[in-house]
């Protein structure tokens, strides 16, 4: 097929994971002043080809995210394969926290994370996750299963030399909160001791009676080269993800006010040891 002739074919939704890798195409080539020759040039490429890709009208390869990558200078941080990889992998949790897990998670040098209702993802045992999203509405066993499998997946930065430092603060009551049954939530338990022992986990119990938590979870990446620290908040719909100053800040203060009501690590290991003996 001649690609100079027109496609009638619409270009995908504005959400979609291939719109996105169109839509920053075009917006690093705009801020460089380049044209789309300029880029298929670099591409190796027609400038058809170039234009289809950012109308999300052509679907890139991982070569062209590669060598977009290396274009745009963002190869450290592949940027563009990390979009790739969203258009090519299976279902594994929404759209919106996928950016999270692509972009801002892996890079991070210190994640700090609050949770007040559930252990945090990265700490969650597969049972305790599938737990989780088995009972989330009208998700079907397979997307249960890609969910629970796209977590287990995720925790893999904790096992990299390079790993983030994960500060992650946990809400008492957490620990005394029957999910499943007592073997689950006995293996979770025993999990968060055991990996509390990982050089770059910290884990801390936080008191009950900490009213600044109960607004709810969200996590704090601080990134490298200067980068501004990244938020991400939950939500009953859709989570936030920004690195707006005022709201970065707003989260940072919350996080103060309630790791000042965390006990030492020694201590939280101990309480973990015994809510563990509440459900043999």
């Amino acid at each position: 097929m001649d690609e100079n002739v027109k496609n009638s074919e619409p270009p995908l939704p504005p959400g979609s994971p291939q719109a996105r890798f169109g839509a920053e195409m075009r917006r690093l080539r705009e801020a460089k002043q380049w044209s789309q020759a300029a880029v298929a040039a670099r591409l190796g490429c027609t400038q058809t080809q170039v234009s289809r890709l950012e109308m999300a009208k052509r679907t890139p390869s991982r070569s062209d995210a590669e060598k977009l990558d290396l274009i745009f200078g963002h190869d450290e941080r592949n940027y563009f394969v990390g979009l790739y990889r969203r258009i090519t992998a299976r279902p594994g949790g929404p759209r919106w926290f996928m950016d999270w897990v692509d972009q801002i998670e892996p890079y991070a040098l210190v994640l700090r994370s609050w949770d007040p209702l559930l252990i945090p993802g990265l700490l969650q045992t597969e049972s305790y996750a599938r737990h989780i999203f088995s009972q989330g509405p009208r998700l079907t066993s397979k997307e249960v299963e890609d969910r629970v499998a796209a977590r287990m997946q995720r925790q893999g930065i904790l096992d990299r030399d390079d790993s983030p430092t994960l500060l992650a603060l946990i809400d008492q009551g957490v620990l005394h909160r029957l999910l499943g049954d007592a073997k689950l939530m006995r293996e979770q338990l025993d999990h968060l001791i055991e990996i509390a022992q990982h050089p770059a986990v910290s884990i801390q119990i936080v008191d009950s009676q900490c009213v600044a938590g109960l607004l709810g979870a969200f996590m704090i990446a601080e990134l490298p080269h200067g980068e501004p620290d990244t938020i991400h908040a939950d939500s009953s719909t859709e989570g936030q993800i920004t690195d707006d100053p005022e709201v970065v800040a707003s989260v940072w203060n919350r996080y103060e006010s309630i790791r000042l009501w965390a006990y030492p690590e020694h201590v939280s290991i101990k309480m973990i040891k015994e809510a563990g003996q509440e459900w043999t």
